[in-house]
Parts: structure tokens; C-alpha cells; sequence
């Protein structure tokens, strides 16, 4: 996309955080924006506060988990506004602890949000994108933990890895088409993740005030989610695939593939492919 004038735009959890700052990027740059969130007053307030800017903004409460209520969002949005030319998938939740000690629950509230409402986006977007045949743009947010695995994250860093996995899959499709595809994968930002739970619907354990403090420090911590956003509107209008936040993490991707690299030399050398005489060289 060359520009995003008059373009429409769709935020999933973008009543705080990286959303919020997305929306705030997009319309200042003369983007109509549809904010989408789980919130109702948080929503309404920044809506509020866009419009009085002099934004052409809007604001529509969904639950990404809900694939009916993402349909029925997309409707909304043309109906609005007309079209839709950028989707960014942005809503996310995080649980912690252990794999094998994480409740069901939560794995599946985790799940249900960071992948399967992306998933559900695509699913309501991309053909209303695909029927106006104008340039377009999708950006799947991921994380850091989405390419690296950090302890006691074990339904977050699954849920971040399959955001990945889906946005370089959509980036092989959509690789002759006019709608760009990029994976934003931030490090430590300064938005409510740690707290994500205050969401929590009731079919996944009920909304608490349950926090890690050491989580909420290390957030507070971290980079202004509107810097984040002016990120993502110059990586649209540039088309890059990849969005980091803080390149100071590449380290952990260096080591990541390090270790993979370590385990081809192993398999060079193991004795139960040597004797089976794997040497088959496949092209996919």
C-alpha cells in the first residue's frame, strides 16, 4: 500500500495497548478506523476521544473467539464505512505456568484468543478484502515468544508460534496478490497483557484480578504501545513481512536457530539414518 488516506481499517483489542496506539497511528495518518474490543466502556471512551480529534473513527464490541460475531463484525464494518482494506488481528490474552499445570481452561481461553480469533479474522475479512480488488494489508500480531520459547509460558508461547506459522503460510499465498502480509512480533511493551484475566469470558474460568506483579513491573517497563503503532503503519506502507519491536532480541532468535542448526549436524551423523540410508534429498 502507498498510502493510507481514506483506506479502512480494522483493530481487534484496540481499546488499549498496541491496538489503541495502531488506531491512533491509522487515523492520524488520514485512515478511517473501526476499533474493535472486548470492552465496552474502554472502547467507548477512546472512540471518544478519536472522534473528537476530528477522526473518522468507530467502535464495535466482539469477542474474537466467537467466529459468529467476527462475521457479523465484518458486515458491520462495510456498512459503515464501505470496505475494508487493513485487518490487524491485534487481540490477545497470556496465561502462565507450566504446560502440564496450566488449567484446561486457560490453554483454551489462550488458544482461543491468540490464534483462533486470528483464524477467525481471516476467515471474515480477507474475502471482503479480496471482492473490492483494491490494495490491502494484513498484520497478525505474534510475539517474541511466538519465535523463542521463554519458561512457564507454555499456552502462550503455543498460541504465539501457530500466529506465526498461520501469517508465513498466508505470506506464501498471498505472495503474487495486492494484499501485504506481515507478522508483528513485539518484545516487552507497556500494555495490560498482564492482566489480560479481567476479560476472562465465564466459560473459561470467569473474569479475576489475578496478576503476576513481576509480569506487570517488567510490562510497565517496557516501549509506548503508540510508538509500536507508528511501527506498523511505516511497515504496511513499506510491506515488510516482519515487525520487531526491539532488536536487542534478536540474540534469542540467533540462539533458537543455533540449536536447530545443532540438531542437523546431529542427524548428519546418527547411526539409525546412516543405517536406513536416509539420504533422500526432497524438494518440497
Amino acid at each position: 500500500m502507498q498510502d493510507v488516506k481514506q483506506k479502512v481499517a480494522f483493530i481487534t483489542g484496540a481499546a488499549s495497548g498496541m491496538g489503541l496506539g495502531m488506531a491512533r497511528a491509522f487515523s492520524a495518518a488520514g485512515a478511517r478506523v473501526m476499533l474493535a474490543d472486548i470492552e465496552q466502556g474502554p472502547l467507548t471512551k477512546v472512540v471518544n476521544e478519536l472522534q473528537a480529534l476530528g477522526r473518522d473513527v468507530d467502535g464495535i464490541t466482539v469477542d474474537v473467539t466467537n467466529r459468529e460475531a467476527m462475521l457479523a463484525a465484518a458486515q458491520a464494518t462495510v456498512v459503515r464505512f464501505g470496505a475494508v482494506h487493513i485487518l490487524c488481528n491485534n487481540a490477545g490474552v497470556g496465561a502462565s505456568g507450566r504446560s502440564e499445570a496450566t488449567s484446561i481452561k486457560n490453554w483454551r481461553w489462550t488458544v482461543d484468543v491468540n490464534m483462533w480469533g486470528v483464524v477467525y479474522g481471516l476467515q471474515a475479512f480477507l474475502p471482503l478484502m479480496d471482492a473490492h480488488g483494491e490494495s490491502g494489508h494484513v498484520v497478525n500480531t505474534a510475539s517474541m515468544a511466538g519465535l523463542f520459547c521463554w519458561p512457564e509460558l507454555g499456552a502462550y508461547n503455543a498460541s504465539k508460534y501457530a500466529v506465526v506459522a498461520i501469517t508465513e503460510t498466508l505470506m506464501a499465498e498471498r505472495r503474487d496478490s495486492n494484499i501485504g502480509v506481515s507478522v508483528l512480533c513485539p518484545g516487552v511493551v507497556a500494555t495490560n497483557l498482564a492482566t489480560s484475566a479481567r476479560n476472562r469470558p465465564v466459560e473459561y474460568g470467569g473474569a479475576t484480578d489475578s496478576r503476576s506483579e513481576e509480569m506487570v513491573e517488567m510490562l510497565a517497563r517496557g516501549i509506548d504501545p503508540n510508538i509500536v503503532g507508528q511501527e506498523v503503519l511505516e511497515a504496511i506502507l513499506a510491506n515488510q513481512p516482519y515487525i520487531f519491536t526491539d532488536p536487542g532480541m534478536r540474540r534469542y532468535v540467533d540462539e533458537r536457530f543455533a540449536r536447530i542448526r545443532a540438531g542437523y549436524d546431529w542427524a548428519d551423523n546418527c547411526e539409525a539414518l546412516r543405517e536406513a540410508g536416509a539420504q533422500a534429498d526432497v524438494t518440497l
